[in-house]
C-alpha cells in the first residue's frame, strides 16, 4: 500500500502524486456507498495496479475542506487584492479573512498593482498595510510589472497547499504567471492553460509552484457567512479576540454591552474604526439570516 496526495480529479479519476510520480486512480466502490467523495488535496492510501494506475483504498482525516472550490487540507489562502483598479476594499478583505479564519486556514494578504498607486492614494494604502500588519497578518506588496514582492511570495508557497482568492481583475493570473512563467495563464481566466474549451467542466488542480502546491482555481466563489454563528464571529477578528477577555461580560458581542474593552479600543484608535464597522455589518448580516432547520 502506498501513500500520496490527490492533485487532480477529473471524470471519475483521481490523480495521486506519490514520491514524484502521478498515478491515475479510481475510488473504491465503498466510497460511493458511504457517500464519500475524494477531494483534491486529500491524503490517501492507494494500491498501485501498474506503474501508472491504481485504486484509492482509504482517505485520511481532513484538516479542513472547502465546498467551492472543492478542495481539502488547504493550509493557506493567498488573498489577492489590488491597491487600485479595482479599488482596495477593506469590507471584502475582512469578509475573506473571516471565512478563511473560520476554516483554520492561514491568510496571507497580497496587495497587488502597487506600481499604479499615485501620490494621492499612497498614504491611505500605506496606512491600511500598517493596520493589517499590526493586527498580525502577513501582508506582501506586489507588482507584476516591476516584479515587486514576487520572490517574497514564492518563499511563502514552499511546502504548503495554497489557494489563491480575490475578486476578478485584481491580477491573480498575472501573479501566478510571474511566479511560474511556463504556466502562461490567460489573464481573467485562471483555468485555460489546460486547453479546456468553454464547454468543458471546470475542475480543481494542484500545480507545483515554488516548492508547494497551488490550487488552480479562482478561489472562493461562495462568500456568504452561512456557516458562522454570531458568538463565533469575534473569534475571527484577532484584535477583538485578544481584547475580549478584558470585557466585563463573558460572551460580549462588543455591540452595546457596558465596559466593553473592544469598543474602548475603537474609541481610543487602537482598533481601526473601519475594522469595527465591518464587524458590525457582519453581525447584522448574521442576525438577518433565515434560521436553518
Amino acid at each position: 500500500m502506498a501513500e500520496g496526495k490527490i492533485i487532480k480529479a477529473l471524470s471519475g479519476f483521481y490523480y495521486v502524486l506519490s514520491e514524484g510520480k502521478v498515478f491515475q486512480c479510481r475510488g473504491r466502490g465503498v466510497f460511493r456507498k458511504q457517500k464519500i467523495t475524494p477531494l483534491v488535496g486529500d491524503h490517501v492510501e492507494f494500491q498501485a495496479t501498474s506503474e501508472t494506475e491504481g485504486y484509492i483504498m482509504d482517505i485520511r482525516e481532513r484538516k479542513n475542506w472547502l465546498v467551492r472550490p472543492p478542495i481539502a487540507n488547504v493550509e493557506q489562502a493567498i488573498l489577492v487584492f489590488s491597491a487600485v483598479e479595482p479599488d482596495f476594499s477593506t469590507r471584502l478583505l475582512d469578509r475573506f479573512l473571516v471565512l478563511v479564519e473560520s476554516k483554520h486556514i492561514r491568510p496571507i494578504i497580497v496587495v497587488n498593482k502597487m506600481d499604479l498607486v499615485d501620490d494621492q492614494t499612497k498614504p491611505t494604502m500605506e496606512q491600511y498595510i500598517r493596520d493589517y500588519r499590526q493586527i498580525g497578518y502577513d501582508v506582501i506588496e506586489t507588482s507584476t510589472i516591476t516584479k515587486l514582492g514576487v520572490e517574497q511570495l514564492l518563499s511563502y508557497l514552499e511546502g504548503h497547499i495554497s489557494v489563491f482568492a480575490g475578486q476578478s481583475g485584481v491580477g491573480k493570473s498575472s501573479l501566478l504567471n510571474a511566479l511560474r512563467p511556463d504556466l502562461q495563464l490567460k489573464t481573467n481566466d485562471i483555468s485555460t492553460h489546460l486547453g479546456r474549451g468553454k464547454h468543458t467542466t471546470r475542475h480543481v488542480e494542484l500545480l507545483e509552484i515554488g516548492g508547494g502546491l497551488v490550487a488552480d482555481t479562482p478561489g472562493f466563489s461562495a462568500l456568504e457567512l452561512d456557516d458562522i454563528e454570531l458568538e463565533e464571529l469575534p473569534l475571527y477578528f484577532p484584535e477583538l479576540r485578544e481584547r475580549s477577555e478584558e470585557c466585563k461580560f463573558r460572551g460580549c458581542l462588543h455591540i452595546a454591552e457596558p465596559k466593553c474593552a473592544v469598543r474602548e479600543a475603537v474609541e481610543s484608535g487602537k482598533i481601526p474604526s473601519y475594522r469595527y464597522e465591518n464587524y458590525i455589518s457582519f453581525v447584522e448580516e448574521i442576525k438577518e439570516r433565515k434560521p436553518r432547520y
